[in-house]
């Protein structure tokens, strides 16, 4: 029996198919991902590749010659930073879209924000040009705060170039004890939903289901009590990569991962 099966028996009763790459490598990779020390040291190294510091000179110059936010949010130089560092790098072909949701009213009850995904109103939230406009997209703070952010989800995307699912799996192993009270906020969150149904090997299928079904489906194979354990959350993470080394393409969206929740705005 190779690493893989051993650890895949110990801790999930699973049993490797006879081909495909290697899970162990990808077990080893969170590992020093998750060592102390290991993301700031990655995101510093990140920091000094040309094609970030670029990207940062663009998005510095295009912020301060915007001439109002709606120039601002369509500008693709600014999009390109702002949207990782808001966690929402997979909207990077809804340009339109930024410029709307971005400057709506986040406690509004009906509107742009109550009709799109969750991670706009946090988006919303978080840069507060609603009532403000440009200077708040501007501001100092954010505005470093956002590059910051940009980088490491760079240095994310790096893993993920190593390992599919990596930047998944460490997402998870941030945010999931935190909507661990309920299911319905695990399906709600889309890497949460994605490391989950991955790691259980549940069918993309699932998601045509009635929502209670699909919870069943979930609770069924883990109780969310699970969640609230780092050890079990870390080892659904492990699973996860598991599975996305066997099949890399497995249980994936066209989006890419976004940060984990310590390096989100």
């Amino acid at each position: 029996m190779n690493l893989y099966s051993t650890l895949a028996a110990s801790l999930f009763g699973y049993t490797a198919p006879s081909s495909g790459s290697d899970p162990a490598s990808a077990i080893a990779l969170l590992k020093r991902a998750t060592a102390p020390g290991a993301t700031a040291k990655g995101v510093a190294q990140e920091r000094k590749d040309p094609v970030v510091i670029t990207a940062l000179a663009q998005f510095d110059k295009a912020l301060a010659t915007a001439k109002d936010v709606k120039s601002a949010l369509g500008d693709p130089r600014v999009l390109a930073v702002l949207l990782p560092g808001v966690g929402l790098a997979d909207q990077m072909a809804y340009p339109g879209l930024a410029q709307r949701a971005l400057v709506a009213d986040p406690s509004a009850k009906k509107g742009i924000l109550t009709q799109v995904d969750g991670k706009w109103k946090a988006a919303a939230t978080t840069l507060g040009i609603f009532g403000k406009g440009l200077a708040a997209l501007q501001d100092p703070a954010l505005v470093q705060k956002l590059k910051d952010n940009y980088v490491a989800f760079q240095y994310q995307k790096g893993l993920d170039a190593q390992q599919p699912g990596m930047s998944d799996a460490l997402y998870f192993i941030s945010n999931a004890a935190a909507k661990a009270d309920n299911v319905y906020n695990v399906m709600g969150d889309g890497i949460l939903r994605r490391v989950v149904t991955g790691s259980l090997e549940l069918p993309q299928e699932l998601a045509v289901q009635p929502i209670q079904d699909q919870a069943k489906a979930i609770t069924n194979r883990l109780p969310m009590s699970k969640l609230a354990d780092p050890q079990q959350v870390y080892r659904v993470a492990q699973r996860y990569l598991m599975v996305r080394a066997q099949n890399p393409t497995a249980n994936t969206t066209p989006d890419i991962a976004t940060l984990a929740a310590s390096l989100r705005v």
